[in-house]
């Protein structure tokens, strides 16, 4: 095949041989991907490392059991010889999914879309309340949001990093949330550009399934809304929760998938909760140094980036909080 990317792709699915490849340009920055075909017919991916290759155990449970419960999705393609992904030399592990068409979005454009953002979830929730499966890849902590907590105070002494945590340490203080809701079958990471739609703003689908496992919902929907209902994004500081998105995001989810009572009360305080979390992770690796890319055309240093992510984060905390009122309303 035509650009092959450093991987003998050919030898493992016969399909792709001779066909063209080309850089996917809504990639997101975890794996390499990909487009196979004119058009396109399959995504290509170079795995992270983060993730071992028995995820793709847990992507194909999911997606079988979504797919035959109506609902569209990527499926990975086997390899010639039936396994879900080849692994290389070097350890990286590659795989193929199926083309779905359509749009990715990147910021949030208008209630509308806030509205079928939520539709789609909900789908994918109300399908997945029904599987039977144990995660074969598992990020323990990766959202125990008191020990990143933890980890910051512990981290954080001294420096210009220092007002920010203390500011993350206060409010969370504050908050009266639990952390203890029931566990369920979520996507893991919801942000905008994981969702597809088609031309007329319809959701289609859910991408990017690698994170994949047992979370609480607020932890799950509160990630979902804080990408989607912050017109600034992460890159900016002046962020907001604008309620008029959150409005129509809950909307188009209960419309689908009604929520219990204790699900309701814990998705008041969701966004606050998981924008002090990543405000956490952020404000940690202004020392820490070692984890968060950066933009080194806006930013001297990363140290520089995630403090400005910080307090990015931190402030939409505080929208969030100062709306927890108009939040419960949404609810009721």
């Amino acid at each position: 095949m035509s650009g092959t990317p450093g991987f003998p792709l050919g030898e493992a699915w016969s399909a792709l041989r001779g066909a063209p490849l080309r850089d996917c340009a809504d990639a997101g920055l975890i794996n390499h991907t990909w487009l196979v075909g004119d058009p396109t017919r399959y995504v290509v991916q170079r795995v992270n490392p983060l993730f071992a290759p028995s995820v793709h155990d847990d992507i194909e449970a999911v997606t079988a059991h979504v797919e035959a419960r109506g609902l569209r999705t990527p499926r990975l393609v086997r390899t010639d010889n039936g396994a879900l992904c080849a692994v290389a030399g070097d350890g990286a592990a590659w795989r193929v999914l199926t083309f779905v068409p359509g749009v990715t979005v990147h910021k949030m454009d208008s209630p509308a879309r806030a509205q079928a953002a939520g539709e789609l979830v909900a789908q994918f929730h109300l399908a997945v309340d029904s599987l039977a499966w144990t995660y074969r890849h598992v990020r323990p902590g990766a959202h125990d949001t008191a020990l990143h907590m933890k980890r910051l105070e512990a981290a954080v002494r001294e420096g210009p990093a220092l007002p920010v945590a203390e500011g993350i340490l206060e409010l969370w203080r504050q908050w009266p949330g639990r952390l203890d809701l029931p566990l369920r079958h979520a996507h893991g990471d919801l942000k905008l550009s994981n969702l597809r739609f088609d031309e007329a703003g319809r959701g289609l689908c859910l991408l990017d399934l690698d994170t994949l496992s047992l979370q609480p919902i607020d932890v799950e929907l509160g990630d979902a809304w804080r990408s989607w209902c912050n017109p600034v994004g992460e890159d900016g500081t002046d962020t907001r929760l604008d309620l008029e998105l959150l409005a129509a995001a809950v909307a188009g989810y209960r419309a689908v998938r009604p929520l219990t009572v204790e699900e309701g009360e814990g998705l008041i305080l969701a966004v606050e909760r998981i924008s002090l979390e990543l405000a956490s992770r952020f404000c940690r690796d202004v020392v820490e140094d070692n984890y968060f890319g950066w933009n080194p055309s806006r930013f001297p240093s990363r140290a520089a980036h995630n403090l400005h992510r910080a307090q990015g984060q931190l402030n939409l905390a505080r929208s969030a909080h100062a709306q927890r009122a108009a939040i419960a309303a949404l609810f009721r």
